[in-house]
């Protein structure tokens, strides 16, 4: 659900033809952060985890489940628990970005240039240089998982599921508009790689190729990101109750 309408808004927005097309970057971030709002939503049961960086930042943090204990859904944090979320957040995005390209086939079709394709899969940087590039996304992700560790640590006991979708969709939506504009804020691992693995196996007319060379930085970025951002909220934000 947030690759399928998160890549859905890139699509309506740069794609040729699309009654959305030249919407802007803001309608970008708003779009993403209500996909944030609707995966939260039907996610739930596993504790509202849609990104790699998020799960490994909690595990930094000390947490010892993951899950919805008022869903009876809990699981203990474990090498194998760990690597099962994460797969299953990758198969996820690869999944949505497939469905996206399914609503979008007709304007994929009509537009001509292969990078523009490219970027509703995945994110690219306005200016390259990896290791900055490489600086913003770690900030950017440090952002996102410190902040909803601090919406758990002062919320009722049941974390980021008991304090509903609306606030992380709004701070995905600040992070868009506040850090976006040099890498495109991919701050999640499964949301940049699962859909660029779709843009590479997909029947795409004219796609190009997956720009590999860079898809390590929104991979390593945001899980240095999420794991500093883990540790360093054991220091610095209250535990209540």
């Amino acid at each position: 659900m947030l690759v399928l309408l998160g890549g859905g808004v890139v699509a309506n927005v740069i794609l040729a033809k699309t009654k959305g097309f030249g919407g802007g970057t803001l309608m970008i971030n708003i779009g993403w952060g209500l996909a944030v709002f609707a995966g939260v939503i039907v996610s739930y049961a596993s504790g509202a985890h849609l990104n790699p960086a998020v799960t490994l930042g909690l595990v930094a943090s000390g947490a010892e489940e993951f899950g919805n204990a008022a869903m009876g859904t809990t699981v203990a944090v474990s090498v194998v628990s760990v690597l099962a979320y994460i797969a299953a957040q990758l198969i996820g995005a690869i999944i949505g970005a497939v469905v996206m390209w399914l609503g979008y086939k007709q304007h994929f079709d009509a537009e001509p240039d292969a990078a523009t394709k490219l970027g509703v899969f995945s994110t690219g940087p306005a200016i390259r240089s990896y290791g900055w590039n490489l600086v913003t996304e770690i900030i950017g992700t440090f952002v996102l998982v410190f902040v909803v560790i601090g919406f758990g640590r002062n919320g009722d006991g049941g974390g980021l599921a008991a304090l509903g979708a609306l606030p992380v969709a709004l701070l995905v939506i600040g992070i868009g508009a506040s850090l976006g504009g040099p890498t495109g804020y991919a701050i999640n691992p499964a949301r940049d790689l699962g859909p660029r693995i779709a843009h590479f196996f997909l029947p795409i007319k004219g796609k190009g190729g997956s720009d590999w060379s860079y898809s390590w930085v929104p991979v390593v970025g945001p899980i240095i990101g999420g794991v500093l951002a883990g540790l360093a909220s054991t220091a610095l934000l209250p535990i209540l109750g």
